[in-house]
């Protein structure tokens, strides 16, 4: 599967392409996935109790994932990060 990653961690981590093509069961497995090839990177994608940190969403073929959300060969995975401010 592809995983589509947000400019600002491909500045936090150099080497790290914009499109990553991974193989992983699970959105958590992916992550994990990013995380080997990466180190720390899954501790900004995931949190501690394990969540999606508040301010990133995952979507996979356009739809909000979450941990536990299957994943297939030839689908795409979305990592975005939110926007705020007032």
């Amino acid at each position: 599967m592809l995983v589509r990653l947000p400019t600002v961690l491909t500045i936090l981590f150099p080497g790290a392409p914009p499109r990553v093509e991974l193989r992983a069961g699970t959105v958590a497995e992916a992550i994990d996935g990013l995380n080997q090839r990466w180190p720390g990177m899954g501790d900004r994608i995931r949190d501690s109790s394990p969540a999606i940190r508040r301010h990133i969403n995952i979507f996979v073929d356009g739809r909000k994932a979450r941990l536990e959300t299957r994943l297939a060969p030839g689908m795409e995975v979305f990592v975005l990060t939110a926007i705020s401010g007032g």
